[in-house]
Formats: C-alpha cells, sequence, structure tokens
C-alpha cells in the first residue's frame, strides 16, 4: 500500500458554545486505505466526518486532501476534490427516479454529456440497474442504501466516508453492503467506515480509530486496539 497520504486531518476540534464536542483529533488516511471509525453515541464521530465534509465549515486545526487544504470549502467543492459521503438516513431526491438521483451531481458537476452513461454504471457497480426507472419509495431499506452509495460513487471520489452505511439491515443485507464496500476499494477508492454493527467494522477495517468525548483513544490494527483496557471500558462496556 502506498506510503502517500490522502487524507491529513490536524488537530481537528468543534465546540458548541462550551461544549467541546471534538479536541484535537489528528487522523492520517492513506490511498486505498479501510479505516474504521468506532466510538459510543455522541463520541464525536459525525461531528468529525462533518467538520471533514464541509458540513461544519468552522473548526479548529486544519484539514488536507491529496494535499488541497479543504478550509472553507463548501461540500460540493470538496466532492469535486474527490471527497464522497453517505448518511446515516438517506436522503434521495424523492420525486425522481433512481437513475435521475444518480445523475444530479454528474449534471451539478458538469458531466451532462455522459451523466445517463455514468449514472447508469454506477447502478451497475451497486447492483442496481434493474431499479433504474423506479422511484426511491418503491424501494427497500437496501436498496436505498444502494441508491445512497451510488450517488456518493458518482464523480469517483478517491474517499468515500460510509456514515452507518448499514444501521437497521439485516445480517444478509450488512454482508451486501460490506461486499459492495469491498469492491469499491478495490477499485481503488479509499473507505473510512463509520458503524456500530462490530462484526461489519472488524470485517472491512484494516485499521480502526475509536472516538470516547470527543477525542482519539486508539488508532492501530482493530484486533490489537479493540484488546486495549480503555477500549472495552469504554466502547465495549468492560470492566
Amino acid at each position: 500500500m502506498s506510503t502517500e497520504v490522502l487524507l491529513h486531518a490536524r488537530g481537528v476540534g468543534k465546540k458548541f458554545g462550551g461544549f467541546v464536542a471534538l479536541a484535537e483529533v489528528d487522523i492520517q488516511l492513506r490511498p486505498g486505505e479501510r479505516l474504521g471509525l468506532i466510538g459510543p453515541n455522541g463520541s464525536g464521530k459525525s461531528t468529525f466526518v462533518n467538520c471533514i465534509s464541509g458540513d461544519f465549515a468552522q473548526h479548529e486545526g486544519e484539514v488536507t486532501l491529496g494535499g488541497h487544504q479543504l478550509g472553507g470549502l463548501k461540500p460540493h467543492r470538496r466532492a469535486r476534490l474527490g471527497l464522497a459521503r453517505t448518511f446515516q438516513l438517506p436522503q434521495p431526491f424523492n420525486s425522481l427516479s433512481v437513475l435521475e438521483n444518480v445523475r444530479v451531481p454528474l449534471l451539478f458537476a458538469g458531466h451532462a454529456a455522459e451523466a445517463t452513461e455514468r449514472a447508469m454504471a454506477c447502478l451497475e457497480q451497486v447492483e442496481m440497474a434493474g431499479k433504474a426507472h423506479k422511484l426511491p419509495k418503491e424501494l427497500t431499506q437496501v436498496e436505498q442504501r444502494r441508491l445512497e452509495l451510488a450517488r456518493a460513487i458518482a464523480l469517483d471520489p478517491r474517499l468515500l466516508i460510509a456514515d452507518e452505511a448499514m444501521a437497521g439491515l439485516s445480517n444478509a443485507e450488512v454482508d451486501q453492503i460490506i461486499e459492495l464496500l469491498f469492491k469499491l476499494n478495490q477499485a481503488g477508492t479509499a473507505v473510512i467506515m463509520i458503524e456500530h454493527i462490530m462484526r461489519a467494522v472488524t470485517a472491512f477495517s484494516e485499521r480502526l480509530v475509536v472516538f470516547v468525548a470527543g477525542r482519539k483513544i486508539a488508532d492501530g490494527l482493530p484486533r490489537e486496539v479493540l484488546a486495549l483496557p480503555e477500549v472495552e471500558g469504554a466502547y465495549l462496556g468492560k470492566q
């Protein structure tokens, strides 16, 4: 794997009034790496992702993607640099077909001429081509997750942040999403997986980062990280 740094977060922090949601987080991610990000509810995972993706434009520290400073950039500008994300709750355009939903980011990025062809290719990647002309409301829950992934990868991102992409799915459906994420990763996309389903995180991740109370408390190989007493106590609930 490359030693080059794709994503570099240095001293990232975020406050809401007097509440410290995130403090002095340092994370590096290499091209093509699979990183799991775990922690109890309220530990700062989503806050960190929102700082990276641009939903929280103002925060402490700095973030670079492929050497480009992300500070001050709107989410769509970050997307054009190669950053994509999914959301905990799928957010499709409900009045548009599945295919049209995937065409939207391509049209917005100026790829009108090949938007339909590229959108269909994305749907094929997530095994949703047969649902191209359905409306989102006609999809099952796992199909909506697949659509969310198709929209996220439409611009061929270098980094995909999968934010609880398996929440509410059955064991078989979780396995389907893991398989899709592996395929995307094998095609060259680095992935940060934020997930509470531990078997999914451990099956997918090469490296694991743990947040507790807004701070990074562990970073390393999954088996080694999960065996740390501070992780067992804070996250797994062991004494």
